[in-house]
């Protein structure tokens, strides 16, 4: 699964050499420690945010309140912020595992979406039903077809040397950013603001309700951990060789953002559920005190 259009360039193009697996399986160079590091954070980050969706997924199914507990526009938003992170990804020509991780994220969005308004039209059918669902379709094609498009492209020219992710700055021995690369570095920024804005109304509703009854805390520890070694995989990689660690920084810095400074707001979430940790309790408890 190599979503990535490595075009001419071929293993000789790595400057000291590479693990042939790495090369093979995701277009990327590991030349030390530090890229080997980065990108076996970067596996087991994915593997964190596949595995975060799913108990939700259960909690959902045994409480069937997922409409009233997670907020809409937290959805949305991170939807968005996946999307435009999917996007932004592909046009600024980021880390292999940055876009396999951001391919799976829409995917995974989409389900979460599509049980909320089951659950929330399960018991009261909406004229509106129909126009969401061709929206979720819409939304699941266009997700499928970005990496087609992607790749069927103009295949930019042959580089002299193997290029992982493109400068947003000039500096010596470096190429200028391009157009698409300079609006893909825009898209990610859009990207980040709405990861951020999309924790909000979730911390929104969850002290509206005193309560966070309903949501897995399984789904936020696991990004939580996903985002910290996702981080930590695009700090540990090398920068590609003429460019500064500043330059490397700075055209990551979106996707960083997106990525570690949404783990103060999912703080604030965790902290939410130690405080109305005892009201959840309650309510779960609650049938089984009832009077049969």
């Amino acid at each position: 699964m190599v979503w990535k259009k490595l075009g001419s360039r071929n293993f000789s193009s790595c400057p000291n050499g590479s693990i042939q697996w790495i090369w093979d399986v995701l277009g990327e160079c590991a030349q030390d420690g530090w890229d080997e590091a980065s990108v076996g954070l970067g596996l087991i980050s994915i593997l964190c945010f596949a595995a975060s969706t799913f108990p939700q997924f259960i909690k959902a199914y045994k409480t069937g309140n997922m409409d009233q507990a997670l907020s809409l526009w937290f959805l949305l938003g991170w939807i968005g912020g996946d999307s435009c992170n999917l996007i932004g990804s592909f046009l600024a020509d980021q880390l292999p595992l940055q876009t396999y991780t951001a391919v799976y994220y829409v995917s995974a969005d989409l389900v979460m979406l599509t049980l909320y308004f089951y659950y929330k039209f399960r018991k009261r059918p909406s004229p509106l039903s129909a126009p969401i669902n061709s929206m979720l379709l819409f939304l699941m094609g266009t997700a499928c077809a970005t990496p087609l498009l992607s790749a069927a492209g103009p295949v930019a020219a042959p580089r002299e040397a193997f290029r992982g992710r493109a400068l947003l700055s000039v500096e010596p021995g470096s190429k200028p950013f391009t157009r698409q690369e300079i609006i893909g570095f825009v898209i990610g920024s859009v990207s980040s603001v709405l990861y951020l804005l999309s924790r909000l109304p979730q911390i929104r509703t969850n002290f509206l309700r005193k309560s966070t009854q309903g949501i897995s805390y399984s789904l936020f520890a696991l990004v939580m951990l996903g985002n910290t070694l996702y981080g930590l995989s695009v700090l540990l990689k090398n920068p590609e060789e003429g460019q500064s660690e500043g330059s490397y920084l700075l055209h990551h810095l979106p996707w960083l953002v997106g990525s570690l400074g949404v783990l103060l707001l999912d703080t604030i979430i965790s902290i939410q559920f130690l405080v109305y940790r005892h009201s959840a309790a309650a309510s779960e408890l609650e049938p089984l005190l009832l009077p049969s």
